[in-house]
């Protein structure tokens, strides 16, 4: 199992927080979402060997969040 910290901008309540979650937790591979609010960052916890960063990335983009890694 993999983790990843992604910085996301935008992110401002909790509709957002509902947004991003349930769009990463739908890809085939991802364990665990957490969203920080406060520090706007989503730590994803995932199987590298389905899911990869640069598509859990895409995912959130998708949502109309900009990520940096």
């Amino acid at each position: 199992m993999e983790e990843i910290t992604l910085k996301v901008n935008g992110i401002s309540c909790e509709h957002c927080i509902k947004t991003v979650t349930n769009a990463v937790n739908a890809l085939s591979g991802v364990f665990n979402v957490t969203v920080d609010l406060k520090n706007r960052t989503v730590k994803v916890e995932y199987n590298s060997e389905l899911v990869t960063t640069a598509t859990i990335k895409c995912k959130i983009e998708e949502q109309g969040y900009d990520v940096y890694v």
